[in-house]
């Protein structure tokens, strides 16, 4: 079994992506988010990808279309290449996870969800859960790993097993996911838990009340939902959930 998450990850809200606002100059995923939220005392969710070079680097998507003046895929491009791309209506480029996590260095909670790169949800996974094991292997604030693919769990309980893992779960619908309707049925249920040795899920906050969520709380696991947009949608989650991802609102 893997090391419990940090108390850090439950005694504050967690800010989606940090505490971005483009219309402040604070784009997802940012330096600039990142910093925002270390202001105001929340913890940070982020996404990694990986680039053509192996290198981990804080991005959501599989293209750079949404968030840079760019186009194509992000895995075409090197590290070096993706730090110098600006994310739109922020004044600083695509943050590698060693320099993301440099500069929070400790003051706040991290929780990575690493991005699917099997496409499937299959096995097909490796080279971006080595970088970021190596990179968290040297960094020494509170910080927790997650992924939808439980291959990519699975990895980190082989090369970075103290630090506490988890996965991120929902309804998985046959119409939001390229996945064969089998696998997505199977996860629903979230039966990889204890085979990958995780301590919490981060769950939709449109399906808390599934019933293995409450099986798996009882018996204690953490609970973290996503992604919360208001108080009221905060307040009803929290009926079920030990802590809230949020985003376009301040708990």
């Amino acid at each position: 079994m893997t090391n419990a998450l940090p108390a850090s990850f439950l005694d504050r809200p967690i800010a989606h992506r940090g505490l971005h606002d483009i219309s402040e100059g604070r784009p997802e995923n940012s330096f600039e988010a990142a910093r925002a939220a270390i202001q105001g005392g929340f913890g940070i969710e982020l996404d990694v990808q990986v680039s053509s070079d192996g290198r981990a680097m804080v991005f959501h998507d599989y293209e750079l279309d949404r968030v840079t003046d760019d186009t194509g895929a992000f895995d075409a491009r090197s590290a070096s290449e993706l730090s110098g791309l600006r994310l739109q209506g922020g004044k600083e480029g695509i943050p590698a996870l060693e320099e993301f996590l440099r500069r929070v260095n400790g003051q706040v909670p991290v929780l990575v969800e690493i991005k699917d790169q099997d496409f499937a949800l299959g096995p097909n996974v490796g080279p971006l859960e080595a970088d970021v094991a190596r990179v968290l292997a040297a960094y020494r604030g509170d910080v927790a790993v997650m992924s939808f693919n439980p291959h990519s769990a699975a990895e980190f309980q082989k090369t970075l097993p103290h630090v506490p893992r988890g996965l991120v779960t929902e309804s998985f619908p046959e119409d939001g996911w390229p996945v064969p309707a089998p696998v997505l049925a199977r996860l629903r249920e979230i039966p990889d838990y204890e085979r990958v040795g995780a301590c919490f899920i981060s769950h939709s906050v449109h399906d808390l009340d599934r019933p293995r969520v409450g099986e798996l709380k009882s018996k204690g696991a953490d609970i973290l939902c996503w992604t919360v947009r208001s108080q009221d949608q905060a307040d009803e989650a929290l009926l079920f959930a030990d802590n809230i991802t949020f985003e376009g609102y301040l708990p």
